[in-house]
């Protein structure tokens, strides 16, 4: 599958799904943040270069967006049958269904039956032969999975996916906490080894099952609470900017759940005090109607005891009352249910009211803290800084980051998540930053880079494979490499301009450790039996 920086393949997915309308409620609670600092910081590892084939940021997404389709499809297959149960029938019954293979991106949908404060949850596998190697990529899957399944904006669904990442590797493989959080139908679902989500994409595929914990609908689909505990927060505090943009936009999200839950609550309020009228005014009625009916029994058992009726006509007058006194007790039976109902609807209101009190006071907490860190963050300006390199790998050739420093006193100010820089081809030309980078393996290749200055990240790959080893030459605003054909292994030399683009390619082969030097007019090089070669340095034809 083609990517856009990163490769994998197509998905087929499994689905089982257990639905079941349950509010479920987190709590929020202060933890030590001294204790968080000296957990181990969660950096994930991708791939970083360029790769053989390349695909679509909307074909990426997809992949979410078909696993979420059929969750909300099988959802509302199962609607009409729980809405003709009463609450109570709700709370105790399961839906099931299977969809797919699990050997692709799948998905296991668990709502159960209230299990105290115990959250249900997605539980989001990535199969044997997913391919997905940057966590940036993943997130886009779970994006379009959340948008699709539970009608996530764009903008929310990137937030939550973000988060759910993040929760994930926080909690990867604590099985004490997930056990404690989560319902049996959940860890039932969960495995030890696979829970959550390692920080390497080596790791992921058949070895991922990332917990997404449900809550309460609309908005409140996903438990936010959940994924932006305390834990969550420190991790991103450990970014530059303390991952202030991303925990605002929570903060935001968390106050419209409460608006919406108070808003719903409210119209349930409202819809439980009509009710209440109509079920009083139904009582009142049903009471009159069981005094008349006594009343007339009176009248009947008088007026056979003074003549002014025969026996018979007493029996059919009785007969009529009995029936009439057993429609009112069917009556009186049925605004007692009903009146039932409203109490468990009041439940309801109350717990949607809560919830809005707690997302309030969560949101105002996060705020307080937000605004504490904006004060001690510390921006450091780059202009004058300067660029270097670290070596991470030496094998098949020396490979790692672009690193910018402060050119006063050389501390370090960014390092560049691209980690399979050549070392020795790192190129300044134009304003611009060229290299060589990338594995030949799995779904990688080495190909000509641009890096942003800014960030630091692959801001452009070529479409040329070069060969691993190859130096970078530049002649003017021309750039040469040695290119290879990777069905046979051939090596040529090739031309490119500063926007990685071939210009030519010589017809002859040249040897893989090639050197390349230009002297009056003409490209000295070698060829592949290593004899010296010369080449036109435009065309890159022999010249004799």
């Amino acid at each position: 599958m083609r990517t856009p920086k990163y490769a994998f393949f197509k998905n087929k997915v499994i689905i089982a799904i257990i639905l079941l309308a349950v509010i479920s409620i987190a709590g929020y609670a202060q933890v030590n943040r001294d204790e968080l600092q000296d957990l181990p910081p969660v950096v994930f590892i991708n791939y970083e270069g360029p790769h053989a084939r390349l695909d679509t940021w909307e074909e990426i997404r997809q992949i979410g967006v078909g696993v979420g389709r059929q969750v909300a499809e099988s959802e509302r297959g199962v609607q009409p049958t729980l809405n003709a149960m009463s609450q109570e029938e709700r709370r105790s019954h399961s839906y099931k269904f299977d969809i797919g293979a699990v050997n692709r991106y799948f998905v296991i949908h668990c709502v159960s039956p209230a299990d105290g404060s115990k959250l249900d949850a997605d539980v989001f596998g990535l199969g044997v032969d997913t391919g997905v190697d940057h966590i940036r990529n993943l997130r886009v899957i779970i994006r379009g999975y959340l948008e699709s399944a539970y009608g996530y904006s764009a903008r929310d669904a990137a937030l939550l996916a973000e988060y759910i990442t993040i929760y994930n590797a926080v909690y990867r493989g604590n099985w004490d906490y997930f056990q404690g959080r989560y319902k049996s139908q959940v860890m039932s679902n969960l495995t030890r080894e696979k829970a959550g989500l390692s920080i390497r994409y080596d790791e992921w595929p058949g070895r991922t099952l990332m917990v997404i914990p449900l809550g309460i609908g609309g908005l409140s689909a996903i438990d936010t609470s959940a994924i932006s505990d305390a834990r969550v927060i420190e991790e991103m505090r450990r970014e530059d900017d303390q991952g202030i943009p991303q925990r605002q936009d929570m903060v935001n999200l968390m106050e419209r759940e409460a608006q919406q839950a108070e808003q719903q609550a409210q119209r349930e309020r409202e819809q439980i005090r009509r009710e209440e009228t109509r079920v009083t005014e139904e009582r009142r009625q049903t009471e009159q109607e069981r005094q008349q009916i006594e009343q007339q029994r009176r009248q009947t058992q008088q007026d056979q005891a003074q003549g002014r009726i025969t026996q018979e006509e007493a029996r059919r007058t009785q007969e009529q009352l009995d029936r009439r006194e057993e429609a009112a007790q069917q009556r009186e039976a049925q605004i007692a249910q009903r009146e039932e109902a409203i109490e468990q609807r009041r439940e309801e209101a109350q717990k949607l009211e809560d919830f809005a009190e707690q997302k309030t006071e969560e949101a105002q907490q996060q705020r307080r803290e937000i605004a504490q860190d904006q004060q001690n963050v510390i921006v450091q300006e780059t202009s004058g800084g300067v660029f270097g390199v670290t070596i991470e790998k030496t094998d098949p050739v020396s490979m790692g980051r672009i690193v910018s420093l402060n050119s006063a006193n050389g501390r370090e100010l960014r390092r560049s998540p691209l980690n399979t820089v050549h070392s020795r081809t790192v190129t300044f030309i134009g304003g611009r930053i060229i290299a060589i980078a990338g594995e030949a393996a799995g779904h990688g290749a080495v190909r000509l880079i641009e890096i942003n200055q800014g960030n630091l990240e692959m801001a452009k790959q070529g479409d040329d494979d070069i060969k691993a080893g190859s130096l970078l030459w530049v002649n003017g605003n021309d750039l040469y490499a040695i290119t290879t054909d990777t069905s046979n292994n051939q090596c040529f030399l090739g031309r490119f301009n500063t926007n990685l683009e071939l210009q030519a390619r010589s017809a002859v082969q040249v040897h893989q450790g090639a050197g390349v030097t230009i002297q009056q007019g003409r490209l000295l090089t070698q060829r592949e039996d290593g004899s010296a070669l010369a080449l036109d340095p435009a065309s890159l034809a022999e010249v004799k």
